[in-house]
């Protein structure tokens, strides 16, 4: 018999951090007259989300002892025989990104508090991050798609609102537009995914359309020959490239770095951007029966590895570096569903969480510490200065390109292996893509490092310092940079302290919970497998023996190598001969300009999309707007209404005589008309 879990305790977690977020946004704003100040703000916010955190730890430990929970909290609308409801689905893989979420927003909670201390709209800030939080929550827990797109669309509008946090500025603005607009082009392809399924299976119920998957894979699309199943896929997938930003829907996240770096953190590091990798494997019973869809994912996933990898390479500012590692370890989770090993990308999905929040976090305590510098060129010789977010930094980095022991090596090998392992039809490509990221991350990882942390002290200088936009929003900070004579200083125990709580899951997580994650029962029948046709977690567990025997084999593996070899390049060009990168630079200076300007798709998009839209707009509104609406319709209306009254008012003479002669001649017509009409009755 299944044990179920407590409606009310379900309920609970996604609503206490809407009741802050409410609380905080309402009261805590001019919207609804500043009745609380910032302290009250952040306590309800921050309760809310430590409420939701404590109740989701609680689910996955009952998860963990077989409670599970699939039903219906309450009917929102009867369309005919289409139940429109919002209910809950918890299982394994719910449970976990439960926990991930509320987590890693507890952390970003926490550190807002020093690191947006002074600025006007604290109290909006926190109301924000609330709400996105019950937003992720609401997108996992679903049961169902229309809860799910509910969930989709509420994170894409809060994350709207945090980009554009300092409004005044029109970067800002035009950061969280261009995020808006292309997000909406993967959000088109995810609708008609939903509306196939709908009309497909007439349900929008998680289980019954699963339970009709080998069905869907025998019909066509209608009017054509084409797979119905694999153009649903595909149509989905395309929801989660603008969601995970993926290639070439990948544009709008580095510009996001416009909102606050807790944002970054939260939104752009750990949850939101992992929405479409969640989606596709809570939809594992349809993408399992579509090797096409399968082979799309993986080709987009390699891409995205590598490609991003590279411009990684060839940033200064601190926050984008982060930003376009994200992208590619997005793409490795993205290569990991596209082999069937969808075990595999929630567990980097978890491990990477912890570890990017931890480096966007570090970067913002470095920013503070800075006095909001950003432009790593300006920096150096901090770890005398910051020895705790030095520390932190790098941990984070060892996570992320993969050492020994550490998370990251995990569940970033454990994708390399299964990649290798697969025969899907572009895995190959997949496997040189991810393959050669192992170099390029730990490249453009400890090139943040060394240029942030070490070798000679770039910063202080007269010319180094100028307005940002942190500046602007505050009267505290008078200019961007250190001024000459100032040094930086370590963050406070706020900001530091997240920043150690993530530390220790991006350290030994992945050690404790491999085994069960991807080689036990843990997720269970969360997660569907066709293991007849694609038996790649069944390899990758013949392999395996322990976490620590996985570890000590790595020493002698090809990607160690990779990872020691793109540390030493990293330190040859980046402290012991700096003037080495400006030389290859000149070397490479076509490949240079290609990254610097991002593979010309800001222009592409600007150039066919923007100035397309531009156009078609302008001849919609000269030809049919202006010609057609207002020229024939509204105005030719009128105008003929005139020149008619202009003729017919000649009639209007004035004269008693006139009007009496209208009536008689009138009266004699329709006299002769009658006696026409009726002549047959007359006679």
């Amino acid at each position: 018999m299944q044990l179920t879990l407590n409606i009310p305790v379900l309920c609970a977690i996604p609503l206490a951090p809407l009741i802050g977020s409410i609380i905080a946004g309402l009261f805590g704003t001019k919207l609804g007259g500043n009745r609380i100040g910032q302290g009250a703000s952040q306590f309800v916010a921050i309760l809310g989300v430590t409420i939701a955190f404590v109740l989701s730890c609680n689910v996955l430990v009952q998860v963990m002892d077989g409670f599970y929970f699939n039903g219906t909290v309450y009917r929102w609308m009867e369309l005919g025989e289409l139940n429109l409801d919002i209910g809950f689905l918890i299982d394994p893989l719910t449970a976990t990104m439960m926990c991930v979420v509320t987590f890693v927003s507890l952390m970003v909670h926490i550190y807002t508090i020093g690191y947006m201390r002074g600025e006007e709209g604290y109290n909006r800030f926190f109301s924000y991050i609330s709400l996105f939080t019950f937003a992720m929550l609401m997108l996992v827990m679903s049961n169902n798609l229309l809860q799910l797109f509910f969930g989709w669309e509420a994170v894409g509008v809060v994350s709207y609102l945090l980009i554009g946090f300092y409004f005044e500025r029109q970067s800002a603005v035009f950061a969280n537009m261009k995020a808006f607009l292309v997000n909406r082009i993967g959000d088109f392809g995810f609708i008609l995914g939903i509306g196939l399924l709908l009309a497909s299976t007439g349900s929008m119920q998680y289980d019954v359309i699963f339970s009709q998957n080998t069905a869907l894979a025998a019909q066509t699309l209608p009017g054509t020959n084409w797979n119905l199943l694999t153009v649903v896929c595909i149509c989905l997938f395309i929801g989660a490239m603008g969601k995970s930003a993926q290639f070439p829907l990948h544009v709008w996240l580095p510009d996001s770095m416009e909102g606050p770096t807790p944002i970054s953190a939260l939104i752009h590091a750990a949850t939101m951007v992992t929405a479409g990798i969640f989606m596709v494997s809570r939809m594992s019973p349809l993408f399992e029966l579509s090797d096409v869809a399968l082979s799309f994912i993986v080709i987009i996933g390699a891409i995205t590895t590598l490609f991003m990898g590279f411009l990684g390479i060839v940033q200064n500012d601190i926050k984008r570096v982060v930003a376009y590692s994200t992208l590619s370890q997005l793409g490795y989770m993205t290569v990991a569903l596209g082999v069937s090993a969808y075990p595999v990308a929630i567990f980097h999905l978890m491990t990477h969480a912890f570890f990017k929040a931890l480096l966007f976090l570090a970067a913002g305590s470095v920013i503070l510490g800075m006095h909001h510098e950003q432009d790593m060129r300006k920096m150096g010789g901090l770890w005398k200065y910051m020895p705790i977010t030095c520390l932190m930094m790098l941990l984070g980095n060892l996570a992320l390109i993969g050492t020994p022991f550490f998370s990251g090596f995990y569940s970033k090998d454990s994708i390399i292996e299964a990649v290798a392992a697969s025969h899907i039809a572009g895995s190959g490509f997949a496997y040189f893509a991810v393959m050669a990221s192992v170099f390029v991350t730990a490249l453009y990882s400890f090139r943040l490092y060394f240029l942030v942390f070490h070798g000679k002290a770039r910063w202080g200088h007269a010319d180094s310092h100028a307005h940002d936009h942190h500046a602007e929003q505050s009267d505290d900070h008078a200019h961007h940079g250190l001024a000459p004579g100032e040094k930086p200083h370590e963050s406070p125990l706020v900001v530091t302290l997240p920043l150690i709580l993530l530390a220790i899951p991006s350290v030994i997580i992945g050690f404790y919970t491999i085994t069960p994650l991807l080689f036990g029962t843990y997720f269970g029948d969360s997660i569907f497998i066709d293991v007849v046709r694609h038996p790649i977690m069944k390899e990758l567990e013949d392999h395996f023996h322990g976490p620590v025997a996985m570890a000590m084999h790595a020493f002698t593996s090809p990607i160690l190598l990779l990872v020691v070899l793109g540390v030493l390049t990293a330190a040859i060009g980046y402290l012991w001969a700096p003037k080495l990168p400006a030389k290859f630079a000149e070397a490479l200076a076509p490949i240079k300009k290609l990254l610097d300007n991002k593979y010309y798709l800001d222009d592409l998009n600007q150039a066919v999309f923007a100035k397309g839209l531009i156009w078609i707009g302008s001849f919609l509104w000269h030809r049919g707007d202006q010609k057609i609406i207002d020229g024939f319709f509204v105005n030719g209306s009128a105008h003929t209404v005139g020149r008619f009254a202009g003729v017919i008012r000649h009639l209007q003479s004035g004269y008693l005589y006139h009007y009496a002669f209208a009536m008689i001649a009138g009266l004699a017509v329709l006299l002769a008309w009658v006696l026409y009409a009726y002549q047959p009755f007359v006679r």
